[in-house]
């Protein structure tokens, strides 16, 4: 193992990443399992109490490093020597992008910190360059699936509320009819008035709350 007392002298970082809220909240074995590398760190010598877990950037992509506090903390300890090692369940968890990879990977080969994944400690710049990779084929991979099914006219977007589709995708009036009274009336007031505001106005004189349907994670699907 390359981990030497000058490395156990300091601390070690981990640090846990989730690309969105919604994989926090449904990926729980992947958060699970990046908590679970404090374990690693103490078996390779390091007190519990000296192993210092960064999960402020939960929810957060690895795309850009603008906007996660988290991973400016972690690059922060490294430059200023403070860590022995760094802790992710997998490159990806740190850094999709190259720039942010190399700026890291610079800045711990100066203070001579280790970075550890789930596979050992090792040197992850080639690990990095290939997770940037990875997400651009991602992107692309995902931006052909769409534009096939529009070219096949399958294309399911979201729509606005008051319409739903059907099991067959024809776009139809929601069912529920509180939606449609609801909707037909801020239609009928803009109307009247010609007014966004005056529709405003109206409906919170009348406390009429418009409807909203969740779209993704908790309770998709359920109208607030």
């Amino acid at each position: 193992m390359k981990v030497g007392a000058d490395h156990l002298r300091r601390d070690a970082f981990l640090y846990v990443r989730q690309s969105s809220l919604r994989q926090v909240f449904e990926n729980t074995e992947s958060t699970k399992r990046q908590y679970a590398l404090r374990d690693r760190a103490v078996a390779l010598g390091w007190p519990i109490e000296r192993v210092h877990v960064i999960d402020s950037d939960l929810g957060l992509s690895g795309a850009q490093s603008q906007d996660r506090d988290g991973f400016q903390h972690l690059v922060s300890e490294v430059a200023m020597g403070h860590a022995g090692i760094v802790l992710g369940l997998e490159v990806s968890r740190l850094a999709r992008n190259n720039a942010d990879w190399h700026r890291l990977l610079e800045l711990a080969a100066l203070s001579r910190t280790l970075i550890m994944d789930e596979d050992g400690v090792m040197l992850l710049g080639l690990k990095g360059t290939m997770s940037e990779a990875e997400l651009h084929i991602l992107k692309s991979r995902l931006q052909g699936g769409i534009l096939n099914k529009a070219r096949r006219g399958e294309l399911e977007m979201p729509l606005p509320i008051g319409l739903v589709y059907t099991p067959d995708a024809r776009v139809v009036l929601d069912p529920d009819r509180q939606i449609q009274d609801t909707v037909r009336l801020l239609f009928d007031t803009f109307r009247e008035t010609g007014s966004a505001c005056a529709v405003v106005r109206r409906l919170r004189g009348e406390k009429i709350l418009f409807p909203r349907r969740i779209r993704r994670g908790i309770g998709k699907g359920d109208v607030l």
